[in-house]
Parts: structure tokens; C-alpha cells; sequence
């Protein structure tokens, strides 16, 4: 294993990790330690460039789809913008809480349906639900994405003849 491997390997576990917190920049941690690696593996205008620079539209794209998912759960559901901002601030207010990041952003979309939009009991639970599938939907996806991307990064840094660890 190189230096760049395991600097770039310790960046995506904390992506990983960051993947189910939702304050943290999981992707924009994994593009950033795609960087470090690619510079300290010897930065090559050919082909590292083209390289970075379609990891950093799939960063954005896949950064892309929390808003998304959330936005297709809410408005499948009949959710509200104020739903998709009480599902996320109940979501950062979750990370202090067993199972918080289920019942955070469940709890902060029926709040904000219930007292700010001043909807029916029955009809914020289901905006409320429909925001948190499309949390979790969101969360699924970018899982998916960052063990992909993550996959394909450690494969192209992988070089047992250079490894920091003979």
C-alpha cells in the first residue's frame, strides 16, 4: 500500500461513516482525499486531469441527491419545502439521539407540516413519511455511489511494488 493509497483509503472510510451523518460532507471528503491521493501519487496531466475533473461532476451529482431524494419523497407524499426543512434539521438534531437519524428527520417533517403549515394530524404524517423515504432513498443511494466510487479510486491507486508497509 502506498501513502496515497491509505491517505485516500482513511479519507473514504470517514465518507462512509459521514454517509449516514447527515451535517457531514461525505462526498466533498472522499473527492478531497481523491485529490490528495492523485497529487501524491505523482499528479500527470494525462490522465489525471480528465480523471479529477469527472470525479468532481460525479462529487456534485451525487452531492445532488439528498435534495433530491428528499424532494421527490416529500412531494410524492404531499410534503411541503417546510417538511424537507424540518426533516433536515431534525436529522442534525438526531445525531445527539439513539436512532436519531430515523426518528430525527421523521419527528422534524410532522413538526414543521403540523405547526408551521398548520396541516391535519393525518396529513403531516404522511408528508412526514414521504420526506423520510425519500431521506433514507437519498442515504441508499449515496452509499452506493461512494462505495463505487471508492472501489474504483482504491483499485486505481493500488500498487503492492510501491508499498509503505515492506
Amino acid at each position: 500500500m502506498t501513502l496515497a493509497f491509505l491517505i485516500f483509503l482513511v479519507a473514504w472510510i470517514v465518507g462512509m461513516i459521514g454517509t449516514f451523518v447527515p451535517a457531514m460532507p461525505a462526498t466533498l471528503i472522499i473527492f478531497l482525499g481523491t485529490v490528495v491521493a492523485t497529487l501524491l501519487d505523482g499528479f500527470q496531466p494525462w490522465p489525471d486531469m480528465p480523471f479529477l475533473l469527472t470525479f468532481a461532476v460525479i462529487t456534485l451529482l451525487i452531492m445532488s441527491v439528498d435534495n433530491v431524494a428528499s424532494a421527490w419523497g416529500a412531494r410524492r407524499y404531499g410534503g411541503s419545502r417546510q417538511a424537507m426543512w424540518g426533516a433536515l434539521i431534525g436529522g442534525i438534531l438526531g445525531i445527539f439521539i439513539p436512532l436519531g437519524l430515523i426518528v430525527g428527520p421523521l419527528t422534524g417533517a410532522f413538526v414543521a407540516e403540523l405547526l408551521v403549515v398548520g396541516k391535519p394530524v393525518q396529513e403531516a404524517l404522511r408528508s412526514a413519511w414521504g420526506t423520510l423515504i425519500g431521506l433514507l432513498a437519498g442515504i441508499a443511494a449515496k452509499l452506493v455511489l461512494h462505495t463505487m466510487v471508492g472501489a474504483y479510486e482504491l483499485w486505481r491507486l493500488w500498487d503492492p511494488a510501491n508499498s509503505v508497509l515492506k
